[in-house]
Order: structure tokens, then sequence, then C-alpha cells
């Protein structure tokens, strides 16, 4: 919508951010994903396997074409992250402390419990223990999608809230990838990237606005990154925090701002190419010589038992806390089964656990496997029990509301 220039832009027509806008598209892209992983278990599991593997394993430019996924492509999934991360800390949801408590309670113990059931499973373990993380982290595509597929049985405010609570996870998968799963460091690509680094916030703090000037300094970033020892998607979210984002004291922010631009034109790769790329490369595991003692091992009875349990467990025993010592209210309009029904939702870890799992094995072809079993497994029970727990708090909640004007007149 244009609006006369002299006027400025009223807060009701300002652009959505990409995380706002899920909650109408999110639906399709979270489909999708879900498809490009059966087909990859599929194709994992048919005459050709072979095939699939083998091209996966194929290199081009010096890396693997499963490496270009994981470390080349996933880095634009990660500029995203960190834009949108920027935008709702600058000006969205999480733009003051009060909007930050409960989602940002939340999400620690979201992170927090689940880490803590892989340990306990793992305790005796010492190989796989390094796995922790695994069962951490929330697919926000999934978890969105699933919630935009059951429309209006869902409170608009819990959708509002797991958009918050996921963008705090996000971040704590971005912290945790960078603190725990580096390989051996170069000091003299790490310093590379430092300075390049510093050249971006240069140019922010100079008033650059041209997106070009830091694309090619990002490409540079990444490939500096690659070299350190740090893992190449953070070099995505390294780029998006120098990424302007111009605001205006009580008015919303510029839409023309180069976040915006950015974030609207990478979000339908990120979603309809990038997830995808990722899923179908990485969720294809063969049952060939597996049996059914497989999924008691370790790895993949601590990642299952970590989403399904850990995280219903830490998301909603935080609010529950968060709630009753009075640190802050829970969500409009949302009973507290339907807060029980996003939680479980929360345990739904498929894109960033699957992502955790392989850095945390890499090399360990047979890990690896009980890690996408485990997220299989632990992610799918989520995304059924939780889609199941809020259908049938919403028809409660109906039937509650019913019964209170009934008795009204």
């Amino acid at each position: 919508m244009s609006l006369p220039t002299p006027l400025p832009v009223p807060r009701r027509f300002r652009p959505a951010s990409v995380l706002r806008s899920f909650l109408t598209s999110e639906a399709s892209g979270g489909m999708i994903l879900m498809a490009s992983a059966a087909l990859a278990l599929a194709i994992a599991n048919s005459g050709w396997s072979d095939a699939y593997f083998a091209v996966l394993k194929t290199y081009v430019g010096g890396l693997s074409v499963l490496h270009w996924v994981n470390d080349g492509l996933m880095a634009l999934f990660f500029l995203l992250v960190g834009l949108e991360i920027k935008r709702e800390v600058l000006d969205g949801r999480l733009r003051t402390w009060p909007d930050r408590i409960l989602p940002g309670i939340a999400a620690l113990g979201g992170m927090v419990v689940p880490a803590l059931v892989y340990v306990a499973v793992n305790r005796h373990s010492p190989e796989t223990l390094h796995g922790w993380a695994i069962p951490t982290a929330t697919d926000i595509a999934f978890a969105l999608g699933v919630l935009a597929l059951l429309g209006s049985r869902v409170p608009v405010s819990l959708k509002i809230f797991l958009t918050a609570l996921a963008i705090i996870d996000d971040l704590g998968a971005v912290l945790i990838i960078a603190a725990f799963y580096t390989a051996d460091l170069s000091l003299p690509m790490l310093g590379g990237a430092a300075l390049v680094f510093a050249m971006l916030f240069g140019m922010n703090k100079a008033g650059v606005s041209r997106l070009t000037p830091y694309l090619v300094l990002g490409a540079v970033l990444w490939f500096l990154v690659l070299k350190s020892g740090i893992h190449a998607t953070i070099a995505g979210v390294l780029l998006a925090l120098t990424i302007p984002l111009r605001l205006s004291l009580g008015e919303p922010d510029d839409p023309t701002s180069p976040l915006h631009t950015l974030e609207h034109a990478i979000h339908p790769w990120s979603a309809y190419l990038v997830l995808p790329l990722f899923g179908f490369a990485n969720a294809g595991v063969s049952f060939a010589g597996m049996s059914a003692g497989m999924l008691l091992d370790p790895v993949t009875l601590g990642v299952a038992l970590g989403l399904f349990v850990g995280k219903q467990a830490g998301v909603f025993g935080a609010i529950l806390a968060a709630v009753k010592l009075g640190l802050a209210q829970r969500p409009a309009h949302a009973g507290w089964w339907q807060i029980y029904g996003l939680s479980l939702l929360c345990g739904v870890g498929f894109t960033m656990s699957l992502f955790v799992g392989l850095l945390a094995f890499a090399g360990r072809p047979e890990l690896e496997a009980e890690t996408k079993i485990g997220v299989l497994l632990g992610s799918g029970a989520c995304m059924l029990t939780g889609a199941l727990v809020l259908i049938l708090a919403a028809h409660a909640h109906r039937d509650s509301d019913a019964g209170t004007r009934e008795a009204a007149v």
C-alpha cells in the first residue's frame, strides 16, 4: 500500500516482518519441509539409495554436496534467523523487557531440561555425551506450520508467544553452536573474519545503505569463518547484525530499510529451497540392518526423550512457575491445556536438531543415523500429540464459553 510521502506511515500499515507473516505462510513451508524429509526417507530405503548417498558424497569445488548444503546454503537460513532476531529485538515482539520475560524463561527451560534428559540417558556413554544439545532446539517452521494448520482453534496470542519463544530459542541455538561445536581454530582465518566483521560494522555506522557491499563482504566473511574452524553458518548471523534497520522515534521503522529488503528477498529462498534441500539431504537414513533394539540405544533414546519429555516439561514448567511466581502473565485468552499443547509443539526440533547432531557426531555415521531416528521419533510424537491436545483444548474451551453464555441468559 502506498501513501503520500509527506505523511508518516501509520502503525497499522507497517509491513509485517517475515516472522509476523509466518502466521499465514508458514503452513506451506512446513509442509514442503515435511514432504522433503519423507521423500529422503523413502529414497534412502529404496533401490535409489546408493545413488542418493553417492550424490551427497560427491565433491564439488573442494566441498561435498552435503557440505555445500549444510555449510553453504544453511548460511542463508542463519542469515534470515539473524535478521529476524535483530528485527524483533529492535522493533518487534522482543522490543521491551516485559515482552521478553515469559518467552525468555520458557525458551531457557526448553533448552536446559531436554539437555538434562539427554545427559541422564547417556551418562554411562562418554562418547555420546557430546550430543547433549541436540534436543534443545525448536523447529520454527514445523511448530508454526502446525499452528497455522489448526487455524482459529489456537488463540492468536499463543501464535505470537510461540514466535517470540522461537526467536530466543534460535538465538540460544546459535550461541550453543558457536561455543560448543567448533573445530580446531585457525587464528589467522579467525583474525581475518574479525577484520571483515569490523569493516561491515563500520559501514553500518557510516550510514552505508546499499546492500551490495554488505553481501560482497558477507561472502568473504563466510569463507574466512569456514576456514577458521567455527561453523560457517555463524557468518550468516554475524552479517545480519550489521545490516542497517532505520528507526524513527515514535514511528514504525522504515519499510525501505536494507534489513527489510534483504529479509523479504531471501525468505522464499530459505523456506522453499534451502530448508527443503536440507531436509532432503539430511533426513535420509537407511533402515537396512537396523533392529528394534536400536531404538533403545543411548543417542536415539536420549534425543527422542529429550524432545518429547524434556521440551514439554521444560517449557510448560517454566511458564507455570513464572506465572505462579508473578513474574509474568500467561498469554491472553489461552487456557493451561492450550499452553500445554504449545509446549508439546516446542519439541518439534527437526531442522536445528538434525543440524546440531551433524556437528556433534561428524564422521560417525552410526551415531548420525541414531540421531536422525531419535529426531524423527521425538519430533513426530510432539507434532501429533501437540496438535491433538490443542484440538481437544479448543473444543473444551468452546463448550465452556457456550455454558457460560447459557448461564448468563
